[in-house]
């Protein structure tokens, strides 16, 4: 089959989009294979409609570099240096203190991966656009829902560069030359008019709570561009809330397909939740099949914590990820504005327990905190290997070194340091939330959530922050307070959002409480204008606008002459 140029240029570059002119870039031809002849069964052109969402599943559902770009560097997480682990040359340190470089590795992944993703989502749409469905029995309108998904996704990830990078090289084929960066605005207008065709022509979900397989919806196009619009001051410098409210009323009134919240939010991201009427658009999971990690297990959970769950096998756990504390080494709580998500969940807030599967898809709790006893099962629990070894391991709000307080050098809990350089293996509260376990007994199990990547919350989200901004605090506080009574038995909220109460910090709260984990945080304090003139524990606002982007790698720059670096970084500083 064809080799193409925007394939060839990006294998050829490694983890750049495009390499330098002065390599060939002629395609290959290893055959005469043309889709004619090779597509000649529905199973052949499905495998080419799915090839790119192979790579789109890799990308928004377990690679850690996307969600750490959004996550790590805000005010919800860290990954502190524990004693001698996670040090790392000190970067996730730099990442802490927003002290950017354009030769971090997760910055060249980042812009790697949705570029990628555009490459191959164009090349299957070429090949598909050859293909005659009607010889191959389709049903009628199949192949232009196949061909829109695919300009959708392009969008997606185009909007995924726009708010990492600002504008980037836009192609609309496979053989182009190479590019340069289209201007911010370019970059946005070009997302709004692939989603202006590709909206009317998506399949519509007409049932409610029908099983959802990772393809791209009406409503997903029509969320897409209320994200667009919602955060366009932040991209081009214009507001547009009031098309970004008209979007999400139109989705929440039906037009764009059958969606409800959900009552009980552990089927939002449960072992069944594939047919949760919440989710407009997930990325698929299944054990042995599509296994998808969401990659917060791994990062995230204490070295042992598999005895927790009666033995689960799953040597991934590397006891890094936390959110950031809320509370001194002393336990009094920090005065920050932002910051300490743990310590903003009510009490009564049913997810504010530590995570215990129930059994048979069933569990409770989104934490790991406190003792790490199981409380169905205790004789199940995870023991310390680090400074706590072979002692059960409690999990705390804090970062300091505890295991010292009694030592010359740090003699009582007033003298502990509690900084991204100063934890212990039991430091931080972790968030099993997109990634439940199973018991042993129920390993088979354990891959089955899907990761769900929008969701109606978010739009009641959006809509309530647009009302807010226009003045209509009441009309915000009500489409908030319609997700959050889920939260509380019997709906009995004891903290419910009012208009006396709605202001910037409490809106972040909102965001920061429904979406915790769900690698989003840092767009929200972008538009906030909160990322970079913002203090919480440890990291002082850099008041440096030029950091609400990324740097492009350099190895991207330098094989590509025609980009040019963003401003406050590297020649641009």
């Amino acid at each position: 089959m064809k080799k193409n140029k925007l394939i060839n240029l990006i294998l050829s570059g490694v983890a750049c989009l495009f390499i330098a002119t002065s390599c060939d870039v002629d395609p290959t031809f290893y055959s005469q294979v043309v889709p004619d002849t090779f597509y000649t069964s529905q199973d052949a052109v499905w495998e080419r409609f799915n090839r790119p969402f192979t790579h789109w599943r890799w990308y928004v559902g377990s690679n850690s570099d996307r969600w750490a770009l959004q996550e790590i560097g805000t005010d919800e997480f860290c990954l502190p240096t524990r004693g001698s682990d996670w040090y790392d040359g000190a970067r996730y340190q730099k990442v802490h203190h927003h002290e950017y470089t354009e030769d971090m590795a997760f910055v060249e992944a980042g812009w790697y991966g949705f570029a990628m993703g555009v490459a191959l989502a164009w090349d299957a749409l070429e090949d598909l656009e050859n293909v005659d469905f009607n010889k191959l029995g389709f049903v009628e309108g199949t192949q232009e829902s196949m061909l829109n998904q695919q300009r959708t996704l392009v969008a997606s990830l185009y909007l995924d560069g726009l708010d990492l990078f600002g504008g980037v090289p836009l192609y609309t084929t496979t053989q182009s030359e190479i590019k340069g960066r289209s201007t911010d605005l370019e970059t946005f207008n070009f997302i709004d008019s692939l989603l202006d065709i590709a909206i009317p022509n998506l399949p519509l979900k007409e049932t409610l709570g029908a099983m959802e397989n990772g393809s791209i919806s009406r409503a997903t196009g029509a969320a897409l561009k209320a994200r667009l619009y919602f955060n366009a001051k932040s991209y081009i410098g214009k507001e547009m809330y009031t098309e970004t409210a008209a979007i999400c009323q139109d989705i929440i009134d039906g037009k764009y397909g059958k969606y409800a919240l959900d009552t009980d939010w552990t089927n939002i991201f449960g072992f069944n939740n594939e047919t949760c009427p919440e989710i407009i658009w997930s990325v698929p999971s299944q054990n042995a099949k599509l296994e998808t990690d969401g990659m917060y297990w791994s990062w995230m959970v204490p070295y042992n914590y598999k005895n927790y769950l009666g033995g689960l096998d799953d040597s991934g756990s590397n006891n890094g990820i936390g959110l950031v504390p809320s509370l001194d080494p002393t336990g009094k709580k920090y005065a920050y504005k932002l910051g300490g998500a743990y310590s903003k969940f009510n009490d009564k807030d049913i997810r504010k327990q530590p995570y215990v599967y129930e059994g048979s898809g069933k569990y409770r709790g989104m934490f790991i905190v406190g003792q790490l006893i199981n409380p169905d099962h205790p004789e199940w629990t995870c023991t310390g290997s680090r400074e706590y070894q072979g002692k059960v391991l409690t999990v705390v709000d804090q970062v300091a070194y505890f295991a010292k307080v009694g030592s010359s050098q740090y003699p009582t809990l007033e003298s502990l340091p509690s900084t991204v350089a100063t934890a212990e293996e039991n430091s931080c509260v972790r968030v099993t939330k997109r990634s439940p376990r199973p018991n042993q007994d129920e390993k088979n199990r354990k891959f089955d959530p899907d990761v769900p990547i929008i969701r109606l919350a978010e739009i009641y989200y959006m809509l309530a922050e647009c009302k807010m901004r226009a003045g209509d605090k009441d009309g915000a506080a009500a489409l908030i307070n319609t997700v959050r009574k889920r939260y509380f038995t019997n709906g009995a909220d004891p903290d419910p959002v009012t208009a006396a109460n709605l202001d910037k910090y409490r809106m972040l709260d909102e965001w920061q409480l429904e979406f915790l984990a769900e690698g989003r945080r840092r767009t929200d304090l972008v538009r906030w204008d909160a990322y970079v003139t913002e203090d919480w524990w440890d990291h002082k606002a850099t008041n440096d606008k030029n950091l609400n982007r990324f740097p492009v790698h350099y190895s991207i720059i330098g094989a590509n002459n025609l980009l040019e670096q963003n401003p406050g970084y590297g020649s641009n500083k």
